[in-house]
């Protein structure tokens, strides 16, 4: 395996072959300063390093569930490495546990944390939590919760991440139900290309999909 900056010092090469083999430069004095320039690195940055923040853990979904904080079946969903056959705690950081306590006030909360450190958990959590309180009292089946997503990527990932708490569960027997609808699926009569892209046709394509299945989760994306 390459060292990093090894794979940046190959990429670079690599890439400053490929920008010159369009051109054969015949005047000396011409070819000397643009490898000159090549050689100063006039076309590329130099590395950048950055420290990511480690942050810090405070609890998990399990302790949170004995305390009375999390619906029973909180403990069992929410859990790492079951596709891998060893289901573990899943442990919380500090800014996870702060969005599951605001939310279990009923308080409005906004996440800002870098990539990689749970943001899309600490609303999830709370609205699986809600779910599976309200099925309690009322399971009609409909959806319960709508998640906007800004970019058709970042729904997709989201609903990959979803399916990996819900692994091991029967079709029949989920505790929840997440469905994305977004410019890439189509109804099966090809009525909708459900794609959220205009505020007035939000109820109009959600009251149709109310005529069919009835996830407790929907993904859109909207524009």
């Amino acid at each position: 395996m390459l060292d990093v900056f090894d794979l940046r010092d190959d990429l670079v090469s690599g890439y400053s072959l490929f920008s010159r083999s369009f051109t054969r430069i015949a005047a000396s004095d011409i070819k000397d300063r643009i490898d000159g320039e090549y050689q100063k690195g006039r076309y590329w940055p130099e590395p950048l390093i950055q420290i990511n923040p480690n942050y810090k853990r405070v609890d998990n979904i399990q302790n949170l569930v004995k305390q009375g904080l999390l619906h029973p079946v909180c403990a069992d969903i929410f859990q790492v490495g079951k596709t891998a056959g060893k289901p573990a705690p899943l442990h919380l950081y500090t800014h996870q546990l702060e969005a599951i306590t605001a939310a279990k006030e009923d308080k409005s909360y906004v996440v800002t944390t870098g990539t990689g450190s749970g943001k899309s958990l600490s609303f999830f959590i709370p609205i699986v939590d809600q779910i599976l309180k309200s099925k309690e009292k009322d399971p009609t089946p409909r959806t319960r919760a709508i998640v906007i997503y800004p970019m058709n990527a970042l729904a997709n990932s989201q609903l990959e991440e979803l399916n990996k708490f819900l692994h091991g569960y029967a079709a029949d027997k989920k505790p929840f139900t997440v469905e994305r609808y977004t410019g890439q699926d189509e109804t099966a009569d090809g009525k909708y290309p459900v794609t959220l892209g205009c505020a007035r046709k939000v109820g109009e394509i959600m009251k149709y999909l109310d005529e069919g299945e009835k996830p407790q989760i929907r993904y859109g994306f909207y524009m």
